[in-house]
């Protein structure tokens, strides 16, 4: 099974700490630049419960977007076209219609 909520937010929360300290930014410095309080960077750092719009905040000023580009990748295709494509390929196929068995009519007999 994966991992749960609590673990995700730890384990992104020391990503974000581990890449403020290869950069040598403090805390308050950090918190400044994402204009979001020295608190609420903490908390997302300590993986204890942080908003999307903090994490987002936060990245950009750490200058590491393209993580964010990992969570939402670019899509080649269009779900849309695929169908609308799918649609323009071969006609619709139907099934036969069952038609009633004929009765046959024995010859020399007035039909009726």
């Amino acid at each position: 099974m994966g991992r749960t909520t609590e673990e995700w937010e730890a384990r992104l929360g020391r990503q974000v700490r581990a890449e403020r300290l290869r950069l040598g930014i403090d805390q308050a410095s950090l918190a400044s630049a994402a204009n979001i309080s020295t608190p609420s960077l903490s908390a997302l750092e300590n993986g204890t419960g942080s908003r999307l719009g903090t994490l987002v905040k936060v990245v950009r000023a750490l200058g590491r977007e393209e993580w964010l580009d990992g969570l939402a990748p670019m899509t080649e295709v269009s779900p849309l076209a695929l169908l609308r494509d799918k649609d323009r390929g071969a006609p619709r196929q139907r099934a036969p219609r069952q038609r009633a068995p004929r009765q046959r009519v024995p010859r020399g007999s007035p039909a009726s």
